[in-house]
């Protein structure tokens, strides 16, 4: 058994924070989905009878890029109606569409998410365990809870507060939407730590002043500054006594 995870005070960590994409799911499509903007809606298109023109493919592309926080990172969250109507107000597509067009753009990248196989016999000890758990994740263009916590249906009963940056308004790295989720949890941060599998992961745990584990399943080198690396979620067991 490996040394338990230890905070000043001696407090013993009592709750567990995991990001979503490729921490608890998997997503087959790269971070940056600058090039699938085209055949996503062709798609859309296709499925609503959409005839869009060129210029219309390229204004969408253009609005999708200005909010692709891999090319312009933000601190604030921004709703998937306000980016959607943007796209909207300058293609020849009524407005009664929106909800039909966001539903399209999100099931195209989550059509192959699946769970890593190891996460729900892990979180269903960790629960056993008694210690306490949320999410954070940072939601892609926008995109409402509806569809973003859908890909963890299955292990939702494992998790006390299922949070995005929707619900704290805040992407990481910033902080922010830790300190949240510790005061919905009526913890000092010092109790809780953070899984992720990106840098900005790292950085948002620690200038929430958790401590933060990276998963790397590839095991490549990787130094966030991290205080624990694991390659599968099951390993976070090990740390936890």
């Amino acid at each position: 058994m490996k040394q338990g995870l230890m905070t000043g005070g001696n407090k013993m960590i009592k709750a567990i924070v995991f990001d979503i994409g490729q921490t608890l799911v998997h997503y087959p499509f790269p971070l940056n989905w600058s090039a699938l903007y085209r055949p996503a809606f062709e798609q859309i298109a296709k499925e609503y009878g959409l005839n869009l023109k060129e210029a219309e493919y390229e204004y969408i592309g253009n609005v999708l890029a200005k909010y692709n926080t891999r090319i312009n990172p933000r601190e604030k969250e921004v709703s998937s109606t306000e980016i959607f109507t943007e796209i909207l107000d300058g293609i020849l597509v009524s407005e009664s569409y929106l909800e039909c067009i966001k539903k399209g753009f999100y099931s195209y990248f989550r059509s192959e998410a699946q769970l890593y196989p190891e996460v729900e016999k892990t979180l269903a000890e960790i629960k056993e365990r008694k210690f306490r758990t949320g999410t954070l994740s940072d939601v892609a263009y926008g995109m409402d809870n509806i569809y973003a916590l859908d890909d963890i249906k299955n292990i939702r009963q494992y998790i006390d507060f299922p949070y995005t940056s929707n619900d704290t308004g805040y992407r990481k790295p910033s902080g922010k939407g830790l300190r949240m989720l510790a005061d919905k949890m009526n913890l000092a941060v010092s109790e809780m730590i953070f899984v992720g599998d990106e840098k900005k992961d790292i950085e948002c745990a620690h200038n929430a002043g958790v401590k933060a584990v990276l998963i790397n399943r590839t095991g490549e080198g990787k130094d966030y500054g991290q205080e624990i690396q694991i390659t599968s979620l099951y390993d976070i067991l090990d740390y936890l006594v």
